[in-house]
């Protein structure tokens, strides 16, 4: 009975000096663990925030390397206002340090072109291969036509990145917001900052740079290292689809580095991956601009659709060309168009005019014999007013008149002689 008594009498002087207790605290309670939580976090978003200001700052120090502007081209005004944009991505090579045939500054033709168009509102991301040896006209600026048929690819050794995008802007129709140039000397420093890709390899083979040890790929999903992703984007002349294989592996690897670039595990990288970008890249993206598009054009990154502009193989004075169809310029201006929300608009350019004339000459693109056809790039003046006094070479602009053989292939895959990989010239 006593214990029961002292019992009683320790509980109640306990909750006496409990009382006392909160009575000293205004009748608060303190709670320790409460506020060491509390502190805890605080530090925690003062030093995540000077963590972010960091990252913050190195991106913008290292991202305002890459801007290069070029005249007309201000977009944005569409990305602050959430619009669909075009970029032309353009893969060139330096393997000479910019240096060939002792000229210095050496810049070359772009090798990979690939035209992307970003839709905020359907959330669709599309990559459009334009194969480096298309026929087309090429224009130094929007109001400078060079009037020489060539290669598309060497409108950027002709006028730098201004000349690129315009002379795709008036062979497709497409209004081309931004470019992107990287130099794929740097793609094994990219690919290895965002952890390798993963791809899947459509056949096997083995492909490697001469005098370095070749890689080798094994049909089927593979992870890649920073000088595998090179090699299997560089193969050109095992692939039975020659070089539109090549594209295609291409945006595959393309594709991978947005995915992996995108993902969680980036963000403890991304130190490697600006330093793998800055030093590689030139943009007329404003750092402000790649701020805007990474908030409202990331979910374009999960829906990535893949497409080329087909052409038909061509032999003129020595040089191989993939001629496009007008069938087939058409349907990559629409296609691009829509993606863009633009409506479609019948394409009438110097492209589609030549097709017809040669069409007239007999020169078929439905043609899959032996038979040598002649492909005309000049329309004599007598041939329409519209063309009067037009005259075009088809190499360089060296001659006025060329003709050559479109030979069996159907798919347009000609095996075409050239530099190996990225950057042929």
């Amino acid at each position: 009975m006593d214990n029961n008594n002292n019992n009683g009498l320790r509980g109640r002087r306990k909750r006496t000096r409990n009382s006392a207790l909160a009575s000293n605290n205004n009748g608060k309670i303190k709670r320790p663990l409460l506020k060491i939580i509390g502190l805890v976090a605080l530090v925690t978003f003062f030093v995540m925030g000077a963590y972010g200001f960091r990252i913050y700052a190195q991106a913008q120090n290292s991202l305002g390397k890459t801007y290069k502007a070029i005249d007309g081209k201000n977009a944005s005004a569409k990305i602050v206002s959430k619009k669909p944009v075009s970029i032309l991505l353009l893969g060139v090579d330096t393997t000479d340090n910019g240096v060939r045939d002792t000229e210095t500054n050496y810049r070359g033709n772009s090798d990979t072109m690939i035209i992307v168009t970003v839709n905020p509102k359907t959330n669709k991301t599309t990559m459009m291969s334009v194969p480096r040896d298309t026929m087309t006209q090429i224009w130094k600026s929007a109001d400078h036509n060079t009037k020489k048929i060539q290669k598309i690819n060497s409108a950027y050794n002709i006028g730098n990145e201004e000349s690129a995008v315009v002379t795709t802007e008036k062979l497709l129709n497409v209004p081309i917001d931004y470019y992107i140039k990287v130099d794929f000397n740097s793609l094994k420093e990219i690919v290895n900052a965002v952890g390798g890709v993963d791809v899947d390899v459509p056949f096997s083979f083995s492909y490697g740079d001469t005098g370095e040890k070749k890689s080798h790929f094994k049909k089927g999903k593979m992870h890649l290292n920073g000088k595998q992703a090179l090699d299997y984007s560089r193969m050109r002349y095992e692939d039975p689809q020659g070089d539109y294989g090549r594209q295609l592996r291409q945006r595959q690897v393309i594709t991978a580095i947005i995915k992996s670039a995108a993902s969680a595990k980036t963000f403890t990288r991304y130190q490697k991956v600006l330093d793998s970008i800055s030093s590689s890249m030139t943009t007329n993206l404003s750092f402000s601009d790649m701020q805007s598009m990474f908030l409202n054009y990331s979910g374009a990154a999960k829906s990535i659709g893949s497409d080329h502009l087909q052409g038909y193989g061509s032999m003129i004075d020595g040089s191989s060309y993939e001629i496009a169809p007008t069938k087939e310029l058409r349907r990559v201006s629409n296609k691009l168009r829509k993606q863009l929300g633009l409506a479609e608009e019948q394409l009438n350019n110097k492209e589609t005019r030549l097709n017809a004339y040669n069409e007239k000459l007999g020169f078929s693109f439905n043609y899959t014999g032996n038979q040598q056809q002649n492909y005309t790039t000049t329309i004599s003046s007598t041939t329409s007013s519209k063309e009067s006094g037009s005259s075009y070479g088809s190499s360089f602009g060296e001659s006025s008149h060329s003709t050559g053989g479109y030979g069996s292939s159907s798919n347009g895959s000609t095996g075409s002689s050239g530099s190996r990989g990225f950057g042929g010239y």
